[in-house]
């Protein structure tokens, strides 16, 4: 319970926790079967995985039943336990469970990290995005940086990382693999696995922009709202109803330069 308290409404996947807690799946999907039955937690599917969460108005129930008769029948000394819970109102009636997505470019110093910065900011909880390249840069590109502060976006954990970085079994797995160039330097992006579904949506590179600062910044500006409209629309995808298969078809959608200028 403390584990899927700290997640929040994203809850974890069932594999997730058995590896954390060190419990073994059957025992570990007993106990939470048992947890769901008395409304202490929620789960819902994700493609394969089935994701669960803490209900914390089931919490609330609980704190308020055990303390009612508290010290005699004076359950103001034990506090106000359910005021430290998130407000029953707050909480979503179906959980939604966070897609994790990974942008990737040759030198992940400037699209894939635009689009990690937009969907963190755009996603609202409901997606965890990432960023790396096969080929990483020192640092960002700094104008880009610059632009995307200036914007109101977070930058503060931005940095050009390596694909291998989201290739080992701690990294998080991810769900959708999203390449905003042509294939890398003509490489053949790796092996996330079975689960992700890939999608490439090709942006012009920022480093072949040229003219002055100005000219620069304002063709930066316009790369970042061309990656955050296309964003905005896959963040709106219906993700509850589409089967893979739709959502591959609307990832290659999304790719195509010519039906997204229409």
């Amino acid at each position: 319970m403390r584990l899927l308290a700290v997640r929040g409404a994203t809850g974890m996947p069932a594999g997730e926790i058995a590896t954390e807690l060190g419990q073994a799946p059957s025992t570990l999907s007993f106990h939470l079967s048992v947890l769901e039955q008395a409304g202490l937690v929620q789960s819902t599917r994700q493609g394969r995985h089935v994701i669960y969460a803490v209900r914390f108005s089931g919490l609330r129930a609980l704190f308020s039943y055990l303390t009612e008769t508290c010290c005699g029948g004076r359950p103001d000394l034990c506090g106000d336990l359910t005021r430290l819970l998130p407000d029953d109102k707050r909480e979503a009636s179906a959980m939604t469970a966070a897609f994790n997505v990974l942008f990737l470019c040759t030198h992940n110093s400037a699209r894939s990290i635009i689009a990690e910065a937009v969907l963190n900011k755009i996603g609202n909880g409901r997606f965890n995005a990432y960023s790396a390249g096969s080929e990483p840069a020192k640092k960002p590109v700094p104008d880009v940086v610059e632009r995307l502060a200036a914007l109101g976006y977070d930058t503060s954990d931005l940095r050009c990382k390596s694909w291998d970085e989201f290739m080992g079994p701690s990294a998080p797995r991810m769900d959708f693999v999203i390449t905003l160039c042509d294939t890398p330097q003509g490489q053949i992006c790796p092996d996330f696995g079975p689960k992700p579904l890939t999608g490439a949506w090709p942006f012009p590179d920022p480093a072949m922009f040229k003219g002055s600062p100005v000219e620069r910044a304002t063709l930066i500006n316009e790369l970042i709202g061309m990656i955050r409209r296309r964003l905005e629309i896959f963040a709106a995808l219906p993700f509850e109803t589409l089967d893979r298969m739709g959502l591959k078809a609307r990832l290659d959608e999304l790719g195509d330069s010519n039906r997204m200028a229409r």
